[in-house]
């Protein structure tokens, strides 16, 4: 099936792009991380098996910046937004998988599972594309448990950043902030039944909420001893 795109709109995404890129390349240049927690992913790694990072929407930002040139696969809208997000993250080393949580999701998720059986991690922005913001969307759950691979969640903070009033917030670390991410204990989905899935859901989301606690604590931390 061909893109939904006209061909302007590809050429302003392709232009978008563009710009877009070296500008946010140029600001995660100068973030100062610190993290808890990498060893979770380490593991997982050791163990041959493949994470699928699950966080929230608004920390997108920071997250492409951190976790780039891992070859990690993402669900991106088909729409003109997903496309010039698409062209970006693709600059940073990141896959694509074009669809979403309320169309053609069945073919990005069944995308997801030829990728990740091929070696690639996945990664999700579990209450995305259009919220609500800090519920948790069943997919990453679902394909865990269709894939054996455990959900890896995490959650980042900045002790200074610009906030969009957009409804999930948007985060972006200001030039030099101290940036924390704090990631959870790998979560493992026996099977994709419905009980468990709703069960490993919640799981999620209070893993996510206990993570954001830790995160703000390590970036105020972080900015105190660098002051």
């Amino acid at each position: 099936m061909g893109s939904p795109l006209s061909g302007s709109q590809r050429a302003k995404a392709a232009a978008i792009a563009a710009a877009g890129y070296p500008l946010v390349a140029s600001l995660a240049m100068t973030f100062r991380w610190r993290r808890d927690g990498y060893e979770h992913y380490e593991s997982i790694v050791r163990s041959g098996r493949q994470p699928i990072f699950a966080f929230w929407h608004g920390r997108i930002l920071a997250a492409t910046a951190f976790w780039r040139r891992r070859g990690i696969v993402v669900i991106t809208s088909e729409n003109f937004d997903g496309e010039w997000i698409a062209r970006i993250i693709r600059r940073f080393g990141y896959g694509t998988a074009r669809g979403s949580t309320s169309r053609s999701a069945v073919r990005a998720l069944a995308q997801l599972r030829r990728d990740m059986a091929a070696g690639h991690p996945a990664a999700f922005t579990i209450d995305g594309p259009r919220g609500p913001a800090r519920v948790a969307q069943p997919g990453a759950v679902w394909l865990a448990g269709a894939t054996g691979n455990p959900l890896l969640p995490f959650h980042i903070e900045a002790d200074r950043f610009w906030s969009a009033r957009s409804w999930d917030r948007t985060q972006v670390p200001q030039p030099f902030a101290t940036v924390a991410i704090a990631i959870g204990a790998p979560i493992v989905v026996p099977d994709t039944t419905d009980d468990v899935v709703e069960g490993k859901r919640r799981e999620l989301e209070e893993s996510l909420a206990a993570l954001e606690q830790q995160a703000l604590a390590l970036a105020r931390r972080g900015a105190s001893s660098e002051s």
